[in-house]
């Protein structure tokens, strides 16, 4: 299990995809990327996409996204996402009562007991007192990392 914290967008594609049975039929597929703005999201997500579609598609939309950090599981079965929402307990220190401060996350998971176990294994090694709120199934199909790409170090104009 990992984590990255990052500013997330989902974003819709829709497309003409060849469904099973031969049939060409219009589609609404929900994606995350990882980008600073709605126009590099936008760019990031044709650019991802271009490798997985033939023919046109169109980015339906482009929203932020409610979560911040992303927790990925290394399992091979983890295909799913989940929406998870965590409450994290606090207690003031002046009135003596207890706080609770919601954060939504976003969890890669084969299964809803996969997901619930996978917010452990992440959170259970922290300090915090937290109980989980919601879990839910999203209809998210892949998240795209931002990945930096290698650029010469070498400036243009010097001869091998």
């Amino acid at each position: 299990m990992r984590s990255r914290t990052a500013i997330w967008f989902e974003c819709k594609i829709r497309y003409e995809k060849v469904m099973e049975d031969g049939l060409q039929k219009k589609v609404n597929e929900s994606y995350v990327v990882d980008a600073l703005s709605f126009s590099e999201a936008e760019e990031r997500i044709i650019e991802e996409m271009s490798s997985y579609i033939s023919g046109e598609f169109d980015v339906a939309d482009i929203k932020k996204a409610a979560y911040k950090e992303i927790f990925f599981s290394d399992d091979e079965m983890a295909d799913k996402w989940y929406k998870a929402k965590l409450q994290f307990i606090t207690i003031d220190e002046k009135t003596e009562k207890e706080k609770r401060s919601s954060v939504n996350y976003l969890v890669q998971a084969g299964s809803f007991n996969g997901a619930v176990k996978n917010i452990d294994e992440v959170m259970g090694g922290t300090m915090i007192d937290y109980v989980i709120a919601s879990v839910s199934e999203t209809p998210l199909m892949d998240v795209f990392e931002y990945a930096k790409t290698k650029k010469e170090d070498k400036p243009e104009y010097e001869q091998q």
